[in-house]
């Protein structure tokens, strides 16, 4: 067999392994057979002293809510799991992730994705790749008045998760608002708001039954926002405020009945 051959080979057998392991991670952690295992691993984003107070003082009952997010929300769909979430604060990290490219050029992103991916393989330390676990990196920063976060986001292949969070306790229900947002992206979830920040009507809203500019109570977890009664695009206090929706249900596979139901 000629050189370029067994590199086609090779080449064909990497791409099959990676695309089973895409797979299987996919089947794993959008089964809903059992807990989803999580790893939340603290990061400090600007270096500040109230980041790493922040990080020093985090324990897994601090993000508790996502957990009893899922578990509704699960069950209003018919999934009765039991416990919905595993997660773990791992211990924090020094490196950064690597920072998406700016704009929207295609071939940019690709490459970060796969650089992201590697950088991820790397951060574990492990030989064998963690199947079905989604690793979120959560990069802690201090409040600054006048200045937002950098956009997080989620990757549905390698079931990674990156997220800006603000080193405030008063924040931290609206830290695992984003949390719980980029974690549905790993799972196939699609962002429910336009280039505005609105809803999107009807998939980005909670309460489908009401008009589409009609004011709300609850947010649309991918939408991450709703209309007030006085017309103002408002973030949920905290998940209790939040729902997942019959579009994003879907997505994320949250259970074969539901599937079926909406097959048609």
């Amino acid at each position: 067999m000629s050189f370029r051959r067994i590199r086609i080979v090779v080449l064909l057998g990497l791409l099959f392994a990676t695309a089973s392991l895409t797979w299987l991670e996919q089947y794993i952690a959008r089964g809903w057979k059992g807990p989803l295992v999580v790893e939340l691993v603290p990061i400090n984003g600007d270096r500040s002293a109230a980041a790493a107070e922040t990080i020093a003082a985090l324990k897994a009952d601090d993000f508790s809510d996502i957990g009893d997010f899922l578990e509704r929300e699960a069950a209003r769909y018919g999934v009765q799991s039991g416990t919905a979430l595993k997660l773990t604060v791992e211990p924090a990290l020094a490196a950064h992730p690597p920072a998406p490219p700016q704009g929207g050029n295609v071939l940019a992103t690709m490459a970060w994705s796969l650089k992201l991916r590697w950088w991820v393989y790397r951060q574990s330390g492990q030989w064998l790749p963690e199947i079905g676990t989604v690793k979120l990196y959560v990069l802690y920063h201090a409040p600054e008045d006048g200045r937002g976060l950098a956009h997080s986001l989620g990757l549905q292949k390698g079931l990674i998760g990156v997220v800006h969070a603000y080193a405030s306790p008063r924040q931290a229900r609206q830290n695992n608002i984003v949390i719980a947002h980029e974690l549905l992206h790993t799972l196939g979830a699609t962002d429910k708001y336009g280039p505005e920040g609105y809803p999107v009507y009807p998939d980005g809203v909670a309460d489908t039954t009401l008009p589409e500019d009609a004011p709300q109570r609850a947010a649309e977890i991918m939408a991450g926002r709703y209309l007030t009664p006085g017309g103002q695009l408002t973030m949920p206090a905290s998940l209790a405020q939040c729902v997942i929706g019959a579009k994003t249900a879907r997505e994320i596979n949250l259970d074969g009945a539901f599937a079926r139901q909406y097959a048609h």
